[in-house]
C-alpha cells in the first residue's frame, strides 16, 4: 500500500502558530490553478475589482464637495423662492453636477459588483469541475489496498469536501486584494489630516484579529478530529433513507435503530460545535470592543477638530466616513487574512491528498502483455496478507495457470480465491513470491495493458444506475457506443433475455436511483454484469462468483457457454456449486490460504480430500 504523506495535524491537536502560517503556501498552487482554470475571466474579475476599488473614495470624496458647496450656498443666504428659480439661476449647477457624478459612481459601482459576482460564479465553477475532475483521476490511480485504509477513506473525504468548499477562497482572496487597494487609497487621504490615526486603529483592531485566527484554528482542528464521525453519520443516512436498504430497513424495523444512533453522534458533534460557538462569539464581542474604542477616540478627535475650525463640516463627513470606511476595510482585512489562513489548512487535506502515490504502478521500461499468452500464468511460492493483518490471507502458492485453461477455484469462504484473483489482475502484488506470465514477473508489463487483456467480474460487482447498454458497455469503454458489439456481448451472457423485458430496451435506465429507472432482480443484474466481460477482447476471463443469485440451471448454463466461449482464451471461474466447476479442465483447492489439492473433477473426488467432502455434503442437500 502507498505510505500515506503526514496529515497536516495530529488527529488530537490544534494547529499551531507555525502550522497556520506554513499553511499559507497552499496559496501560490491555488491561485496557479485558478489562473490555469480560466487567465481571461481572472484577469476580468481582477481587473474589475481594481477598479472598483477606488470608487469608494472617490464617492466619498464627491459627498464632501457636495456637503461644501451646500454649506457654500447656504452661507450666500441666495433667498429663492422656489426650485425654479433658484435651478434658472445657475446657482445649482456645480451641486447638480457633484450629485449626478455621484450617481454615476453608485451606478458603476453596482454594475461592477455583478460584473464581478458573475465573473467569480463561472471561475469558481469551472474551478470546482477542474479540481473534482482532478481528485477523481489521481484517485483512479491509487492502488486497491489505499481505498481500503481508513485514515485514506478521512483524508479522501476531507479531499473531496474541499472541491466544494474552497469554492468561496476565491472570492475570498481576490476581495482581499480588492480591499487592499481601497484601504490605500483611504490611507492616503487621512495620512493629509492626521496620519496618527490610522496606526491608532490598526492597533486596536490586532486583538479581534488574533481572536478571529484562533478561533479560526480551533474550528479547522475541530472539523479535522469529527471526519470520521462525520463519516459515520453520512452513512447512517444513507442506510436509513435508501433504496437499497429499504426492504430490511422496513422487515427489522431497523429506523428506529438508525435514528438513534444518527441522533447520539449529531448530538455530540452539535455539542462540540455549540460549545466552540459559544466562546467564538463572546470572545469575538470582547476583543471587538477595542476596535470600536479606537474609530471612537479618533471620531472624537476629528470632532474636537473641526469645532476648532480646523476642518470644514465637508471634511468632518469626510474624515468620519473615511475612518469609519477604513476601520471596516482593516477589520474585514485582518479577519479576512485570518480566515484566508484557516482554509489554506483545509487546502492541506486536497494537497496532502493528491500527495499520495501508488505502489503498483507500471515501470518505466514496462512492456506490452504477449498476444497471445503462449504458456500463461505460474506463481511461485506466492504469498499475501492484507495490512494490519496478522494472518496471511495466501501463503506458498505453487501452481500454473495454462494459456487456453479453464481452471476452478473452489474452498470454503476466506480461505483466498478473490484475493488470488486480485493478485493476477494486479490490484494487489504479492508480499511474498512472484507471479511469472510466459517467463517473466508480471511486474515488468504495462499495468494498464495487463488490465486491459483482463476480464473480470466479481460477485461484488457495481450496478450502475445507466442504462442498459451503457451497464454493458462499462466493461470496454472505448466500445460503449459500438451497439452491434454490446448486444453481442449481452447474448453471449443471456442478458439480451433481460434487455427485451425492459420498456426501451437498451436504452432503458436502469436501477431506481433515477425517476425513469427500472428495477432489476438480483439475477437479472447479474446477467447484465456478466455481459460486461465479454464486452472486453481480454486474453484472460475471470468470473469471481458473479451468479449466486441465479438458480442451479441458470448457473450451469452461464458457465457452460463461458466454457464454449473460452476457447482460445485463458479462463477462471470460481463458484460454490461443485456442479459448475465440475467442467472446468482443472480445479483448485484452497483451504485457508494455501493449496490443498488439484486436479479435475474425478481425480479430486477419487483423492477423498476435502473436495470430495464439500462435493457429498452438496450433493446430499439435492437429494
Amino acid at each position: 500500500m502507498a505510505e500515506l504523506p503526514p496529515s497536516p495535524n495530529p488527529r488530537t491537536g490544534n494547529p499551531s502558530l507555525r502550522e497556520r502560517v506554513g499553511a499559507l503556501r497552499n496559496l501560490p498552487p491555488f491561485l496557479r490553478e485558478i489562473w490555469a482554470t480560466s487567465k481571461a475571466l481572472t484577469i476580468t474579475s481582477l481587473g474589475l475589482r481594481l477598479v472598483r476599488a477606488l470608487l469608494p473614495i472617490a464617492m466619498l470624496w464627491i459627498g464632501k464637495l457636495i456637503i461644501d458647496e451646500a454649506v457654500r450656498l447656504v452661507g450666500q443666504g441666495l433667498g429663492f423662492e422656489s426650485f425654479i428659480d433658484a435651478w434658472h439661476s445657475g446657482a445649482l449647477d456645480h451641486l447638480v453636477f457633484l450629485l449626478l457624478v455621484e450617481f454615476a459612481f453608485a451606478i458603476a459601482s453596482d454594475l461592477l459588483g455583478r460584473m464581478v459576482s458573475y465573473a467569480d460564479a463561472v471561475l469558481t465553477e469551472m474551478f470546482t469541475n477542474a479540481t473534482s475532475v482532478r481528485l477523481m483521476e489521481h484517485a483512479a490511480t491509487l492502488d486497491l489496498e489505499d481505498f481500503e485504509d481508513p485514515e485514506l477513506q478521512d483524508r479522501l473525504d476531507r479531499a473531496r469536501r474541499q472541491t466544494m468548499g474552497r469554492m468561496n477562497l476565491l472570492s475570498q482572496l481576490f476581495g482581499q486584494a480588492q480591499d487592499m487597494v481601497t484601504v490605500i487609497s483611504f490611507a492616503a487621504g487621512l495620512l493629509i489630516y492626521a496620519p496618527w490615526l490610522i496606526a491608532l486603529l490598526a492597533i486596536a483592531l490586532i486583538p479581534a484579529f488574533v481572536g478571529e485566527s484562533h478561533f479560526n484554528a480551533l474550528n479547522y482542528s475541530l472539523n479535522f478530529q469529527w471526519t470520521p464521525e462525520r463519516r459515520q453519520l453520512e452513512y447512517l443516512r444513507q442506510m436509513g433513507a435508501s433504496v437499497e436498504t429499504a426492504k430490511e430497513v422496513k422487515i427489522f424495523n431497523l429506523h428506529r435503530y438508525f435514528i438513534a444512533r444518527y441522533r447520539t453522534l449529531a448530538a455530540q458533534f452539535l455539542k462540540a460545535n455549540r460549545s466552540l460557538a459559544r466562546r467564538r462569539a463572546m470572545w469575538g464581542t470582547v476583543l471587538a470592543a477595542f476596535g470600536t474604542l479606537g474609530y471612537y477616540l479618533a471620531y472624537a478627535y476629528i470632532a474636537w477638530r473641526t469645532v476648532k475650525g480646523d476642518f470644514s463640516i465637508g471634511d468632518l463627513t469626510f474624515l468620519a466616513g473615511s475612518f469609519r470606511r477604513l476601520r471596516q476595510l482593516l477589520e474585514g482585512l485582518l479577519v479576512g487574512f485570518s480566515q484566508v489562513a484557516g482554509q489554506a489548512l483545509y487546502l492541506d487535506d486536497l494537497y496532502s491528498f493528491f500527495e499520495i502515490q501508488p505502489e503498483i504502478r507500471s515501470k518505466a521500461d514496462a512492456v506490452s502483455i504477449p498476444r497471445p499468452i503462449a504458456r500463461g500464468f505460474v506463481f511461485e511460492g506466492v504469498g499475501f496478507r492484507y495490512p494490519e493483518a496478522e494472518r496471511w490471507a495466501l501463503r506458498g502458492l505453487d501452481f500454473e495457470l495454462r494459456a487456453d485453461e479453464v481452471l476452478a477455484l473452489v474452498g470454503e469462504n476466506g480461505a483466498g480465491k478473490t484475493t488470488l484473483v486480485k493478485l493476477l489482475a494486479r490490484l494487489y502484488d504479492p508480499d511474498e513470491g512472484r507471479i511469472l506470465l510466459d517467463g517473466r514477473d508480471l511486474r515488468d508489463y504495462d499495468l494498464d495493458d495487463l488490465r486491459a487483456n483482463i476480464g473480470v467480474i466479481f460477485q461484488d460487482f457495481v450496478r450502475y444506475h445507466l442504462t442498459a447498454a451503457e451497464n454493458i458497455g462499462v466493461g470496454q469503454i472505448e466500445a460503449m457506443e459500438d451497439r452491434v458489439r454490446i448486444e453481442d456481448a449481452a447474448r453471449r451472457a443471456y442478458a439480451d433475455e433481460v434487455v427485451a423485458t425492459l420498456p426501451h430496451g437498451y436504452d432503458q435506465v436502469i436501477g431506481r436511483r433515477f425517476r425513469t429507472g427500472v428495477d432489476l432482480s438480483g439475477g437479472q443484474w447479474q446477467k447484465i454484469a456478466i455481459a460486461r466481460a465479454y464486452m472486453r477482447d481480454a486474453q484472460v476471463m475471470i468470473l469471481d462468483e458473479p451468479t449466486a443469485a441465479l438458480d442451479a440451471r441458470s448457473e450451469f448454463e452461464v458457465f457452460q457457454r463461458f466454457k464454449e466461449l473460452s476457447h482460445g482464451r485463458t479462463a477462471v471461474l470460481i463458484s460454490h456449486r461443485f456442479s459448475s466447476v465440475r467442467m472446468a479442465d482443472r480445479i483448485l483447492v484452497l483451504a485457508e490460504g494455501r493449496l490443498e489439492a488439484s486436479g479435475t473433477h474425478e481425480q479430486l473426488l477419487a483423492q477423498g480430500g476435502r473436495y470430495a467432502e464439500l462435493f457429498e455434503l452438496q450433493a446430499a442437500g439435492y437429494r
